[in-house]
Formats: C-alpha cells, sequence, structure tokens
C-alpha cells in the first residue's frame, strides 16, 4: 500500500496582525512538510465575516513571504483543491451540515438572540455561571429536537432564521492519540451543542475545519493548545460524517507565555514591557492604532525565524542557531515541548546578534537604507557596507548601526573634551598639526599606513601613543566610542581626517 504523502495546513483568520505564536505554527507545519517531501497549505478561514478586516489576508500573506515560509498551495498561487478562502467554498459546507442533520446527529435550532439570552439567564446558578446550549437545556429551546417534525419543516419551508448545531452525545468518552502529548481524553457532556452552520449560511470554524481537512487531504493537524477543548467536536464530526479513517494526526502545540511565564503572551504585553508581538507592523484599519512588528524593529527573517523555533523545541544537542535546512533536517515532534515556552526577549536580541554577526556587510547596507533616507543622508552603498562591517559586532539590530555609527555620516559638532583637557599641552597640539602635514602626503591612507605614521611621529616626538589615541578619536566622533580609532581614519578618508583633527584641535584648545 502506499505511503500517503504528508500535507499540513495553517488556517489563519483574517481579524488582524498575526502574532508570533501564529507565526511558529505555521515554522512546525513548514518544517515537518519539508522533512517529508509534503505540502504546505496556507487556507483562509474567513467565514465569520462581522470579524473580516481588510487588509489582513495580504498581511498575512506578506508575513509568510518575509519568514521565507511559502506556502505550496494558498488563495495566491492556488492548487489542485482550491478555492483556499472558506468565504468562497460556502455552498460546500451547507451540504455536509445538512447531512449530519439527516442522520441524526445535528439539529436545526430557531432560537433568537433573545431566547438564548433568556435561557442563560434563567440556567445561571452559582454552580454554573455560563449555561450552554447544551444536552440538558436543548430540550427546553426551540430546535428540531424539542419541535414536532411538522412544526421543524413549517419553519423552514417560511425561511426561519436558524442555525444547525452538533447534537453533542451525553456523558460518552471520546479520545485520540495527541502527537505531542500521547493520549487525550474528554467526556462530552463538558461540551455544549456547537454551532456548525450559522444563521447567514456560513459554517463555523468546528464544521468548516473538519470538510476543508477532509477534501483537502490534510495528513497532519497542527494547532495550538488552545483549541484541545475543541477536539471532542472535531473527533465526533470526522466519525459522524464517515471520515474517521482519514483523520489527521493532531499535535496541539505547547503555548507562548508571558516572561514571567504566568499566562499566553499578548499584544498588551507587549504593549506593557516594550516588545514586538507580531511579526511586522499591524495598522488597524478602523482605530489606525499601530502595532510594532518584528520586521520593523530591525530584526533579520532568518533570526526570527530560528528564534521561534527555539520557543517549545530543541533537538536536544544544545545548538541554538539553526539554518533552515538545518532545521527541516533536525526537526521532530517529539522534541516538541508539552508545556508553554517563556517569551524572552532578550533572548530574541541575541538570535538577531549572532546573525547580524553572520551578516553580509552589502545586505545590511541595503537594510540599513532606509534609515539614512529617513535622515536624508545619502551614502554609497560600499560606504555603508564598510561601516556596518566595523560597527555590527555592537549591534542587535540593524537599526543600531546608526546607533553606534552615526559620526560616519555627520561630522561632529561638539566634542567631549573634558577626559583630555587636564593633560593637554602645547606638544599635543604640535603633535596633531604635524600628523596633519604627514597625512596629507600619503598616498596610501590605508589603516596600516595611518597606524605607522601616527606611532612614527608620537616616538619622534617622545610623546605616549596612549595619550594620543583617546584625543583623536573625540576628534573624529566627538566622544569616547566607536570601532578602532585607525579603522575609522581609514573608512572616513584622508581629507575628512584631517578635517575633523583641525576641527577637534579647536575645541580641546578653545
Amino acid at each position: 500500500m502506499q505511503q500517503q504523502k504528508v500535507r499540513v495546513r495553517f488556517a489563519p483568520s483574517p481579524t488582524g496582525g498575526l502574532h508570533l505564536g501564529g507565526v511558529r505554527t505555521v515554522l512546525f507545519n513548514y518544517l515537518f512538510a519539508k522533512q517529508h517531501n509534503g505540502d504546505f497549505v496556507l487556507r483562509i478561514e474567513d467565514t465569520d465575516q462581522t470579524r473580516y478586516v481588510p487588509g489582513a489576508e495580504e498581511y498575512i500573506m506578506e508575513c509568510l513571504k518575509w519568514c521565507g515560509l511559502n506556502a505550496d498551495e494558498s488563495p495566491l498561487v492556488g492548487g489542485p483543491y482550491a478555492p483556499y478562502r472558506q468565504s468562497e467554498r460556502k455552498p460546500i459546507y451547507r451540504e455536509y451540515a445538512e447531512q449530519l442533520v439527516k442522520a441524526g446527529y445535528a439539529y436545526y435550532a430557531f432560537d433568537t438572540p433573545e431566547e438564548l439570552e433568556e435561557m442563560r439567564t434563567r440556567l445561571k446558578t452559582e454552580e454554573n455561571p455560563s449555561p450552554q446550549y447544551n444536552h440538558a437545556a436543548r430540550a427546553q429551546m426551540k430546535n428540531s429536537i424539542s419541535l414536532s417534525e411538522a412544526e421543524t419543516a413549517a419553519l423552514l419551508k417560511n425561511g426561519t432564521r436558524h442555525v444547525i448545531r452538533i447534537k453533542m452525545p451525553d456523558n460518552e468518552e471520546v479520545s485520540f492519540t495527541d502527537l505531542i502529548r500521547g493520549h487525550v481524553q474528554f467526556n462530552t457532556s463538558t461540551v455544549d451543542d456547537k454551532v456548525l452552520l450559522k444563521a447567514d449560511g456560513m459554517p463555523t470554524y468546528h464544521l468548516a475545519v473538519v470538510v476543508d481537512d477532509y477534501l483537502m487531504k490534510i495528513t497532519h493537524a497542527f494547532r495550538g493548545e488552545e483549541w484541545l477543548p475543541s477536539a471532542p467536536v472535531h473527533l465526533l464530526l470526522w466519525k459522524y460524517l464517515g471520515w474517521e479513517a482519514d483523520m489527521p494526526q493532531w499535535a496541539h502545540l505547547p503555548l507562548i507565555l508571558k516572561p514571567d511565564g504566568n499566562g499566553k503572551l499578548s499584544k498588551r504585553d507587549g504593549d506593557r514591557l516594550g516588545f514586538p508581538v507580531y511579526a511586522m507592523n499591524w495598522t488597524d484599519p478602523k482605530t489606525g492604532d499601530l502595532t510594532k512588528g518584528f520586521r520593523e524593529n530591525g530584526f533579520l527573517p532568518e533570526a526570527f525565524v530560528n528564534m521561534l523555533a527555539m520557543l517549545g523545541w530543541n533537538d536536544g544537542s544544545g545548538q541554538e542557531i539553526f539554518s533552515m535546512d538545518e532545521l527541516i533536517a533536525r526537526f521532530s515532534l517529539d522534541r516538541v515541548s508539552k508545556s508553554g515556552a517563556k517569551f524572552d526577549y532578550e533572548k530574541a536580541k541575541w538570535f538577531n546578534h549572532q546573525y547580524l554577526l553572520n551578516a553580509d556587510n552589502n545586505k545590511l547596507a541595503t537594510l540599513f537604507e532606509p534609515v539614512l533616507k529617513e535622515k536624508g543622508i545619502t551614502a554609497a552603498p560600499e560606504y555603508v557596507a564598510t561601516i556596518a562591517g566595523l560597527v555590527k559586532d555592537r549591534c542587535d539590530f540593524v537599526n543600531d548601526i546608526w546607533n553606534h555609527g552615526f559620526f560616519f555620516f555627520q561630522a561632529p559638532e561638539t566634542w567631549d573634551v573634558t577626559a583630555v583637557k587636564p593633560k593637554w599641552n602645547a606638544d599635543k597640539t604640535q603633535f596633531f598639526m604635524d600628523w596633519a602635514s604627514v597625512l596629507e602626503t600619503l598616498s596610501d591612507f590605508s589603516l596600516a599606513s595611518v597606524e605607522e605614521s601616527f606611532k612614527t611621529l608620537a616616538t619622534s616626538m617622545n610623546i605616549k601613543v596612549g595619550e594620543l589615541q583617546l584625543p583623536f578619536r573625540i576628534m573624529l566622533t566627538g566622544g569616547k566610542f566607536g570601532p578602532p580609532v585607525f579603522n575609522i581614519a581609514e573608512t572616513l578618508g584622508k581629507h575628512e581626517t584631517i578635517q575633523r583633527i583641525m576641527n577637534g584641535l579647536k575645541a580641546i584648545n578653545a
């Protein structure tokens, strides 16, 4: 018998920004699919039209593109099981919902919102503060179980608004084997009669996810552990529709927790603690509120993906830096933790720093270009690449190139001379005047040549080199910072270095 091809899917709702937990779900799906030469499917679950946000779908696509997690099938690229937007598959779902009603596994419910609210108020007790539409309540409500066939038929004929609910059995045990958690068991009495088809004809997640996973031949379904309580409904739907043998293997991923480990990481936590939780900037089209993303905060996509892989997974070797090919080769579900993973922004920055250190300087120059543009500065790409190479060991983000190398783009206007003034004298002034003349004559303005001329002159004037290097640094940068001082001079070039020496001398002697 031929082994079934691995097919996984990510099915986001286009309702807003993409949380890093969502991207991690994509990543684990993607790694598993690629490791098994399978297909990664992107399906848009836009059945809740009241929550649909214009632009959110395009935003999701752009996020995945930035991360390099491109789908084999999606609304954008198409595929053999199109359409991949649930709103475009609407007619499909009613057929299966009606099939469930006919088989006695679901029923029509005609209750109005007011009647539902009245039921919740009536049945509310201290022990049951949030009454549900379940096996106990259904007999008291207006549905095809409590009504006669004739009454039900009349309501349907008159076009009375209704939903279709699953008829959850009372006190049955249902179970499955989770690829991460092992044996998981539920009692059906703890689950209400979920709506499967809404009054507008759109399916809920519960029906749509089962129907689409079956029709799209999904073999493995990875989702967050917050979906575990819905598992009994989905298990029964696979059974009731006669597809139990085709049910995908499930893996419920651990939550990404707040830094203190106390609960699921949310956008509010990011706002409160000052770090992003979305992959990219997201602007709410209704309020105009901007939520910052990892991309705009200066993260490299490779670092972001690597960091996400380590949230709840490791290969047991202690290695933390992985290329995408290494992740694909080494990923395994048996190394995914059952417990939640605390998000540590300092650790996320560490990942980015590691990737910056190893990044091509020309690539960094390109990524840094928007920062220079924003500041109205024009510089040759080769020049920017050289600067990136000099300062990246001090940077966590691409944007930090400015913080550690701004003096390469603009000459100092103020100089921190307090550290050198007390030991300053006429000999040192004379040294820099004479050395500026020497620099003018250099045909080779390389680091080695500049440093050699500096030390030779200092020795001949009987001045300690160490006493001259800090003043030189302050002349070039304005302060006691920056990469090795002769590297700075070489990068600035002869004319700019001499000009800054003369300006610095004026400041020190003022």
